[in-house]
């Protein structure tokens, strides 16, 4: 669905894996942070193997934001990739990481 024929308010949510030194760099709480100012719901939590799993809900406009803030990440962080794993079902409120 493109974003012109949503309807207002219509969230979508999305997966995302990030690879790359994004643990232990604080890459999860700037992630939050971003995710909140954008008005996404969500969370991040880091994956045994070292990437970060981010899952966010919102309008089409802030998740696209939400992807190009990943592919760049924090200062201390390295993003290798992002992996896209497309729709998800939209995540309850706030944003928290775990």
């Amino acid at each position: 669905m493109s974003v012109e024929s949503q309807a207002p308010g219509t969230r979508s949510g999305r997966r995302f894996l990030v690879s790359g030194r994004v643990q232990r760099v604080g890459f999860r709480a700037a992630t939050r942070r971003r995710a909140r100012a954008l008005g996404l719901t969500g969370r991040a939590r880091n994956l045994e193997d070292g990437r970060v799993e981010v899952i966010a809900a919102g309008s089409e406009e802030a998740l696209q934001a939400l992807r190009e803030w990943l592919d760049r990440g924090p200062a201390l962080a390295r993003v290798d990739s992002v992996e896209e794993l497309g729709e998800c079902d939209a995540c309850g409120c706030g944003f928290t990481t775990g």
